[in-house]
């Protein structure tokens, strides 16, 4: 811990004290792989990518591969052109690693750049999942960098062939939700004292967003926990609620395809066929049936449901691409989130709605639980909180 807050300090010099306020510290180790360091929270981003700094066994490094897994880390939390910052560690037992790749020296070659690019997404894609209201308080959650972990591990999960072209299990009704709210409240979440100022500030079972005082202006939520005062934009947060529960939805009850009427044959190169033929698993997981049609074609026979509208031609060059490039690929999945997105935007509780008491108990209740909830899904923070000390400040109390 000590070494941690000297290197904290050595990166404050550098990246300034905003950055170490606004950064989590992550360890991570897998598959013999280690990435160390500290990320910034999304709401810390940047305009430009000016403060991004990898290190492989030491050696700094600017390497494309390590940028487009921290990039699509991010993807879900950070939007309108920003860039993410930190300082990360990636240590490898060196023959995996040829660092004499370039003269400059700043670019590497892995031996297994799949296995590296899937490493450093999902560990920061773990991290990021766990900056929520009540991560640091120990709230019992599955470790999301375990899950992916996991999941990574299985056979990819065959796409359901229904005899109609239907989402199935994706409905979700804002109305039924809100109110179920105040039954959630009452059958699980800790219930609000009658008096809150008699909270106690050192109890130990109040949550880590507090509980809800009243709604303003139809848009915020205020709360009172144990260090001072929560602001919640309500909208944001449930979007991001009703965000990650249709994506849970999607995961659960596995991606619906459509058979194409007449099959789509796409002129690829003869190496980007080949690695089709390599990589029909990452088609296949996510509701794609793609084979290889000749030497330089491949031939698409369905494509997910809620791709239908999308440029499926265009997608599939793209992710060939990536596996060129990169080894891997989340275009698919990003363009499926994009229209879950969408979707929890315009089925989330919208302003001006008024909310009971139990209601607003029960959002906060669920923020805790959900991961990613710190941003909406935009990137915009859903929740600010003003400690006692800063409030004093306003009005000078105590000095």
């Amino acid at each position: 811990a000590a070494d941690e807050r000297a290197m904290e300090k050595r990166i404050a010099e550098i990246c300034g004290h905003g950055f170490i306020d606004q950064a989590v510290h992550m360890d991570y180790a897998a598959a013999g792989l280690k990435l160390h360091g500290w990320i910034a929270q999304p709401a810390f981003s940047r305009s430009q990518a000016d403060m991004q700094y990898f290190f492989v066994n030491g050696r700094m490094v600017r390497d494309k591969l390590v940028s487009h897994a921290i990039r699509q880390a991010y993807q879900d939390v950070l939007y309108h052109g920003r860039h993410p910052a930190f300082v990360l560690y990636l240590e490898l037992e060196p023959e995996l690693v040829d660092v004499n790749a370039h003269p400059t020296k700043h670019e590497v070659r892995f031996r297994d750049s799949r296995m590296v690019h899937d490493f450093i997404f999902r560990a920061i894609h773990g991290a990021l999942a766990e900056i929520r209201p009540g991560a640091e308080a120990g709230i019992e959650q599955p470790t999301p960098f375990e899950r992916s972990m996991e999941q990574a591990s299985r056979q990819p999960s065959m796409p359901f062939y229904g005899s109609a072209p239907r989402q199935s299990n994706m409905a979700f009704k804002v109305e039924e939700q809100i109110q179920a709210y105040a039954a959630l409240a009452s059958a699980n979440a800790v219930q609000a004292p009658e008096g809150l100022a008699e909270i106690d500030s050192e109890a130990n079972d109040i949550p880590p967003l507090g509980y809800a005082i009243a709604q303003l202006h139809g848009i915020y939520i205020l709360a009172q926990n144990a260090r001072g005062m929560v602001v919640v934009d309500m909208h944001a947060a449930h979007e991001r609620i009703t965000y990650e529960r249709l994506k849970q939805s999607l995961e659960q009850g596995a991606i619906t395809s459509q058979p194409l009427l007449v099959p789509m044959i796409i002129a690829v190169s003869d190496k980007e066929a080949a690695l089709a033929e390599e990589h029909g698993d990452v088609f296949t997981e996510l509701g794609f049936e793609i084979d290889r049609a000749g030497h330089e074609s491949v031939r698409v026979r369905q494509i997910p449901v809620m791709l239908a509208r999308s440029d499926a031609e265009s997608l599939v060059r793209d992710v060939l691409s990536d596996l060129i490039t990169y080894g891997n690929s989340q275009r698919i999945r990003q363009a499926i989130n994009e229209v879950l997105s969408t979707m929890a935007c315009h089925g989330s509780v919208r302003a001006n709605r008024k909310l009971s008491i139990e209601e607003m108990n029960a959002l906060l209740r669920d923020m805790e639980r959900t991961e990613r909830s710190g941003q909406c899904n935009h990137g915009r923070p859903t929740w600010i909180e003003f400690s006692m000390s800063q409030m004093d400040k306003w009005f000078m109390r105590g000095q």
